[in-house]
């Protein structure tokens, strides 16, 4: 190579350097002599590092791009696990896989502590606009005060139900109140009457207001996207806001009233 263009001379001594660099051998012509041995060694084990350096650096990345996609994917997998373990029948896995792609849409974040990390008026911003669709879709919180609508937000708790499960169960006692962000849902009373509620709607109100028993059942009929409202956290916001208190009272009393006057329809107690 002494005579010939400085293009084949640093041609071939690339090709050299990237047969050591990248772990494929020592070059093209084998190493003659004791410090040509050690000297490609050298350049081999230094090649291999750098290599596995990289190929790690280069996973990484690739992960760190979409790290919420790749924590549902491990968290799927052990549900898929935790399914086969036991053994469940096929229907009830397809439920399952499901419920998670509905809940989770193939990203998974910790929101609460993602939240908790956050200032007041920061999450109040975030839960608000998270929530600006079941504010604009209800008349309850679009006539009223900010103040309370951001205080009820906070406290909501985001729940997803499939077609035929029944959230509310006749008799039981209840401990929370629902808000329906998207979906329809039916009102089942003694009297096999139905009536249907969709966006914007709520129930479960009565049982929290009264203290009793649930008067009917509440089966979700389509996938239900909706917010519940514990009623230790229902009754310390009502504490702050008496007004709306009287305003859940009235709207309670009158599904009570239709409630006796057809033998069952809203019972959403």
């Amino acid at each position: 190579l002494q005579n010939d263009s400085w293009g084949k001379q640093y041609s071939h001594a690339l090709f050299k350097a990237m047969s050591h660099m990248l772990c494929i051998g020592y070059g093209q012509q084998a190493p003659e002599g004791m410090t040509d041995v050690w000297l490609t060694m050298l350049s081999m084990i230094v090649g291999a590092t750098c290599y596995a350096m990289f190929i790690g650096h280069a996973t990484a990345l690739i992960q760190s791009l979409d790290s919420s996609r790749r924590q549902y994917q491990e968290k799927y997998k052990q549900v898929e696990q935790y399914m086969s373990f036991h053994k469940l029948p096929g229907d009830t896995r397809q439920r399952i896989h499901e419920y998670y792609e509905h809940r989770y849409q193939g990203k998974m974040f910790d929101e609460e502590n993602i939240l908790g990390e956050l200032s007041e008026p920061l999450k109040e911003e975030i839960i608000n606009f998270n929530c600006r669709n079941l504010v604009a879709n209800m008349p309850l919180f679009a006539n009223a005060d900010p103040n309370f609508v951001t205080a009820m937000l906070t406290k909501l708790r985001f729940e997803v139900f499939q077609p035929g499960d029944f959230i509310i169960r006749e008799g039981t006692v209840g401990k929370k109140m629902y808000f329906i962000q998207h979906g329809v849902v039916s009102i089942l009373t003694k009297g096999n009457k139905e009536t249907k509620l969709s966006d914007g709607s709520y129930f479960g109100e009565i049982c929290l207001l009264t203290r009793g028993r649930r008067t009917a059942s509440v089966r979700a009929d389509t996938y239900c996207r909706l917010y519940s409202l514990s009623v230790d956290n229902f009754n310390e916001v009502l504490e702050e806001y008496p007004m709306m208190r009287r305003a859940f009272e009235t709207v309670a009393m009158d599904r009570l009233d239709r409630i006796g006057e057809e033998e069952g329809p809203p019972g959403l107690s």
